[in-house]
């Protein structure tokens, strides 16, 4: 039976790598966002958000020499050329991709890679030990419209680019909410509730603590 094989490459595959010894297993972690509410008069519900990216970790190691009791191939890449590879493909700050084959599993995904450690032990010199994790990537573009001749709206032929645009975003106030805390929960720092204030002036009024349940705030960027 055909054994699995662990690929990591560049996404035009001009740099490929083949795991020499296959990890004993790998984890996959997916989640979805979830944010509790506390509503006046029925109590505490839960909001479904967006499914999280995927996360990869994985652990093995490179070792100095083929052995064919768990090395998968024998020219086996040199331990340290392949670190300063993978090394490499992290300062690139691109994507690259994780295909995992065999006769029944496959997963191929684009990746960043988020961690990778390494290490020698005592009793195997030249052999490098080493864990890696990994993040699903969604390249996530839009295209461009530009005005045609006519004077109507046409989207442009050219290449994508992403979105500047930043839509507003908005906030509903729940119960014992106060501006530092919407700030807090919202903006990440509480001390920024002046932000929060004067982009809702006209909403709130002249006194900032004149807030209540199920007002509509506009989040400042």
């Amino acid at each position: 039976m055909a054994s699995m094989e662990f690929w990591l490459s560049t996404l035009d595959s001009k740099e490929r790598l083949r795991l020499p010894v296959n990890p004993e297993q790998i984890a996959v972690k997916t989640s979805h966002g979830y944010e509790d509410v506390q509503v006046t008069q029925l109590g505490e519900y839960t909001i479904i958000g967006e499914a999280a990216l995927k996360e990869f970790s994985l652990s093995s190691l490179f070792p100095r020499d083929y052995h064919p009791g768990y090395c998968e191939y024998q020219e086996i890449p040199d331990p340290w050329q392949t670190v300063k590879q993978i090394e490499g493909w992290m300062k690139s700050r691109r994507p690259v991709r994780l295909a995992i084959t065999g006769p029944e599993k496959r997963i191929e995904e684009q990746v960043t890679i988020r961690s990778f450690q390494y290490s020698e032990r005592a009793g195997s010199p030249g052999d490098l030990y080493y864990e890696l994790e990994l993040k699903q990537y969604v390249h996530v573009m839009f295209r461009q419209v530009k005005a045609s001749e006519s004077g109507g709206a046409a989207v442009a032929d050219g290449d994508l680019r992403p979105d500047s645009a930043v839509p507003p975003r908005t906030y509903v106030v729940i119960p014992r909410d106060t501006l530092w805390k919407i700030a807090q929960r919202t903006l990440g720092n509480g001390d920024r509730w002046n932000e929060v204030y004067d982009a809702n002036r006209q909403t709130i009024g002249k006194d900032p603590n004149n807030i209540f349940p199920g007002q509509k705030l506009v989040i400042p960027s």
